[in-house]
């Protein structure tokens, strides 16, 4: 079964939210212990700690998202921006890339791993 790859930037950005439901969860979870105010308080703090690191990576990801570069995707004619050597465009997920040596390549994510060594060709 192929793996089904999406927007960099998008990813990111749904990962935040997710710590933002988890945060919430948590929370709420400090309902079942009411009786005993250290675990209320544990529960609480977990899940400000979460909803904490998901406005980190919000703060991250808008400040990473500015320097992305635009491209007009190929296939849907609407503005993207892209993270690294290739990226999927965030509306039609159709593979996009700005190194012309990799044009015509099946897509692959490995393409922005930084290289182990000089000698090292990708």
């Amino acid at each position: 079964m192929k793996k089904k790859y999406t927007s960099k930037i998008n990813k990111i950005r749904s990962f935040a939210l997710a710590l933002i439901f988890v945060g919430f969860i948590v929370m709420y979870g400090a309902v079942f212990f009411k009786n005993n105010v250290v675990l209320v308080l544990i529960f609480m703090g977990l899940g400000l700690l979460c909803i904490i690191a998901s406005t980190i990576v919000y703060l991250w990801i808008g400040m990473l998202s500015t320097r992305a570069v635009k491209v007009i995707c190929p296939n849907c004619g609407k503005q993207t921006k892209m993270l690294g050597r290739v990226d999927m465009c965030m509306h039609c997920n159709e593979p996009l890339t700005l190194d012309p040596n990799l044009e015509g390549k099946e897509f692959s994510e490995e393409y922005n791993r930084k290289l182990k060594n000089n000698n090292q060709k990708i």
